[in-house]
């Protein structure tokens, strides 16, 4: 019996690792992937985390890893295809049959962007391929890029990184945008932006880096050819929550419903990072909602328990 699991070894869940460990709490974290460090291991270069300037997302993700080690936390490789709420105790029940009890859960295991799956989507991820303007769009200052999506966050995008690059391309599959009005009247007032209706990427063109990309049209036959050195897919994101969803509140967009405070709607269990429901996903606050989840759990265990 622990008392916490941690559930996910990305920022969030290797925060709360350190943060439990060194509050003496009796811990365990169960990570599916062999490496962990979460979405940040497929990120050439972080330059927006606090004193970590210009660092690769593969050395920060093990920066984070190798700190969690040096204080002893145990790891368990495993998929986790339940968990189980028995008020004072928690079962989480893995794909091989195995089962861990615990008296707190943290759950960690964050979200995926949506992919087009189109040719040289995946091989020059993190080379020119980026989900998060706000993360990488520093980087193609004064550079053509493209966007491709509908939605509020393509827009909001589009917009940010009108700010910082030469041109902007908006790849639209439909004649009509699905983000809000105002988000759409500061688009079409962004001199370099042009948006392409009715069309979809069709591939990501380049060795080593982004080359440019071909948009195929929808409604006429032809395609087009555009030299821009980034891409920012934003078609959406896919919380990991399958397993959770049976037992704690999720909102419609299948993000756990949890405050500041990371706890949900189960005393005891708690969700820390870009699985719960947030404005903003980051490396920071996700770091942030790790240290967050202890303290509500600490206090949970210390109060609530007993």
């Amino acid at each position: 019996m622990y008392d916490l699991i941690i559930i996910g070894a990305g920022p969030a869940g290797l925060s709360a690792a350190v943060y439990g460990i060194r509050a003496g709490l009796n811990l365990m974290v169960l990570e599916q992937t062999p490496m962990g460090g979460g979405q940040v291991i497929d990120t050439s270069e972080v330059d927006n985390y606090l004193g970590m300037q210009g660092i690769s997302g593969f050395e920060l993700g093990q920066k984070f890893r190798q700190h969690a080690d040096a204080l002893g936390v145990t790891f368990q490789g495993g998929r986790v295809v339940s968990i189980h709420d028995e008020k004072e105790k928690k079962t989480v029940e893995m794909a091989d049959g195995a089962r861990y009890e615990a008296r707190a859960l943290i759950l960690a295991g964050g979200a995926e962007h949506a992919k087009l799956g189109v040719p040289g989507e995946d091989s020059l991820r993190g080379q020119g391929v980026s989900y998060c303007a706000t993360c990488d769009g520093a980087f193609f200052k004064k550079r053509d890029v493209a966007v491709v999506g509908g939605g509020d966050v393509a827009v909001e995008d589009a917009v940010y990184l009108a700010a910082l690059c030469r041109k902007v391309y908006l790849i639209h599959r439909r004649d009509s945008l699905r983000a809000a009005k105002s988000l759409q009247n500061k688009l079409f007032s962004c001199e370099n932006v042009e948006v392409l209706w009715d069309s979809a990427l069709q591939s990501i063109n380049g060795s080593d880096l982004v080359e440019g990309i071909t948009v195929r049209r929808i409604k006429e036959d032809g395609t087009r050819e555009l030299p821009v050195e980034g891409v920012f897919i934003a078609v959406g994101m896919k919380p990991n929550t399958e397993a959770y969803r049976g037992t704690v509140s999720c909102d419609e967009n299948g993000y756990i419903i949890a405050g500041e405070d990371c706890a949900t709607n189960i005393p005891g269990i708690f969700a820390a990072g870009d699985i719960r429901t947030k404005t903003l996903r980051q490396i920071v606050t996700a770091v942030s909602d790790g240290a967050c989840a202890v303290a509500s759990a600490e206090k949970y265990l210390t109060f609530a328990i007993e």
